[in-house]
């Protein structure tokens, strides 16, 4: 990718938000997820990233993580297999004892033109990973978050506008606000917080992996700010939702979108 994305802040310091936490953050190996493990090791928490199959991103945000003197364990298989999520949560709880956060961040998108476009298998699969992957997961942390976890969800600016070129990854983001505000009902009197983040556009690996080239230069140009961000801006807001800085937060949706949509 050029420019390359920029996962962290140097200027960021922490200040021990996270202090003994566990976050377990789906699809931590790279872009918004490879800001929020970054950004959580600074602020004190270990970090578990349960990952596809990109090895080598898995493996340079380890060390990136552990040269900031944090912990990271990487865990590679399917979210859409309840099976491969039993095993990270049996993982997680083996190596660290507990889990205090979920970051549902992993996702996929493909852009095409038309409905009509939209093969069965791209459907099925979009609906699998978006979806399935975050309801699996979180189903299977949930008997071992206590008072004051949180789950963090990620939606998308384009559930909000409705991306015309993104007709199955707006439904499914669209579900994830849903799943969300419902779950953060149920949860609420165990003092368990679900909140999700609905980012616009930034700079990561899944733009190039799903948009024409032709319209990478145009992407986040129709924000308020007329710019695309990269991910190291959005990564405050995931520590906000998973400290006790928002202990009186839930059920909400933080848009991080240059002002793209607002309201």
């Amino acid at each position: 990718m050029t420019p390359s994305p920029i996962f962290d802040n140097p200027e960021y310091k922490g200040s021990e938000k996270l202090k003994n936490k566990v976050a377990i953050i789906t699809g931590g190996d790279s872009g918004l997820g490879r800001a929020a493990s970054i950004i959580f090791v600074k602020e004190g928490a270990k970090v578990v990233i349960p990952y596809f199959n990109e090895h080598k991103d898995a493996y340079d945000t380890k060390e990136y993580i552990e040269k900031l003197g944090g912990e990271c364990l990487l865990i590679s298989g399917d979210i859409t297999s309840r099976d491969f999520c039993k095993d990270v949560v049996k993982k997680t709880l083996e190596t660290y004892g507990h889990i205090d956060i979920l970051v549902n961040n992993a996702g996929v998108q493909y852009q095409q033109d038309s409905l009509l476009d939209i093969s069965d298998e791209q459907f099925d699969k979009t609906m699998k990973v978006n979806i399935y992957g975050m309801f699996y997961l979180t189903k299977e942390v949930l008997p071992f978050l206590k008072s004051g976890a949180s789950i963090i969800n990620l939606s998308s600016v384009t559930t909000f506008y409705g991306e015309p070129q993104l007709i199955d990854y707006v439904t499914t983001k669209g579900a994830v606000v849903g799943f969300t505000r419902a779950l953060a009902r149920n949860l609420a009197l165990k003092n368990i917080r679900v909140n999700a983040i609905a980012p616009g556009f930034f700079w990561t690996p899944l733009q190039p992996a799903c948009w024409k080239k032709e319209k990478i230069p145009s992407l986040g140009s129709n924000s308020a700010m007329a710019r695309g961000a990269m991910p190291y801006e959005l990564a405050p807001t995931f520590v906000y939702l998973a400290s006790d800085d928002s202990t009186f937060v839930t059920g909400q949706v933080i848009h991080n979108n240059g002002g793209e949509v607002m309201g």
